[in-house]
């Protein structure tokens, strides 16, 4: 399934036809049980305020001034757009989108309903891998009717070292290990992002994880979105990243996985959870 930079369709017999991925029926990523052997024997971070996409994982998700009569916003991957992957510079905002998205309860084992979206947000692929869907429902309405609250989204950087949880919806998995580095760019075929999040090797996410939160243990506070990994240790393709220093020196690191940071998304959210593109806002801008 689709974690890797794999652009996902129906075909005519229902199945997920992947570009640069394994194909199978969609059913099958429900009949995957939570993994609990990738869980900590601490105070665990569970499914809270996870969703499962047709194609990919995501989470609902709130900023610094998001208010409970807010609609809500689900957050996953640029590249798991439904209309397709953003092109290498294009932003798209307040597109319309009738997208829905399966809500967890916190042990990942029951679907206790369907989210949906009036519009995408926000969306891109240029110096991060994110979109942000509004839904036709506040966070208020949904706690009420499900008891499930919102993920808070973190307006600090995310520390290098720091314990974290990677909680996919689509396959109903916790990855659990620690960040290893921050990535000065990461590039991707025609894609190039900043400041990504390098994972210890313990946190080996699979296609089908793409858009998942990045879970800080201590804070809880979603700190970053799951986005790619080095598959068959190529140099800077598809579904093969390669890290850039400063220098321009490159490094392909084989079987390493990567996320995106959200801090700077997190610091656009404003009133009415509008993302406010001003000057003030790092995020890229169409």
């Amino acid at each position: 399934m689709p974690r890797r930079l794999a652009a996902a369709a129906l075909t005519a017999t229902g199945t997920l036809a992947v570009a640069g991925a394994v194909a199978f029926p969609a059913a099958s990523a429900q009949a995957v049980p939570v993994q609990q052997g990738q869980r900590s024997h601490k105070a665990e971070v569970d499914f809270t305020g996870i969703v499962a996409l047709s194609n990919c994982s995501g989470s609902l998700v709130r900023g610094p001034r998001s208010r409970d009569s807010d609609a809500a916003l689900v957050l996953t991957n640029g590249h798991c757009l439904e209309s397709g992957m953003p092109k290498a510079g294009q932003v798209i905002v307040d597109q319309k989108s009738s997208r829905t998205f399966t809500l967890l309860d916190r042990t990942g084992e029951k679907s206790l309903g369907t989210l949906q979206a009036t519009k995408v947000e926000y969306a891109t692929m240029t110096d991060t891998d994110v979109t942000v869907y509004r839904l036709d429902t506040s966070y208020g309405a949904i706690k009420k009717r499900y008891g499930i609250p919102a993920l808070r989204l973190s307006t600090a950087r995310p520390h290098d070292g720091a314990e974290i949880r990677i909680v996919s919806g689509y396959w109903r998995t916790i990855y659990g290990c620690k960040t290893d580095a921050t990535v000065y760019r990461l590039r991707e075929a025609d894609w190039t992002w900043k400041n990504s999040i390098r994972y210890k090797p313990e946190c080996q996410t699979i296609h089908g994880t793409s858009g998942s939160p990045i879970i800080d243990v201590r804070t809880r506070h979603v700190v970053g979105i799951n986005n790619t990994g080095n598959d068959d240790g190529e140099r800077c393709t598809l579904n093969n990243p390669c890290e850039v220093d400063r220098k321009g020196n490159i490094t392909v690191r084989h079987g390493t996985h990567y996320g995106q940071q959200t801090y700077l998304l997190a610091r656009c959210i404003g009133k009415g959870n509008d993302i406010v593109l001003s000057k003030a806002c790092a995020l890229p801008k169409p």
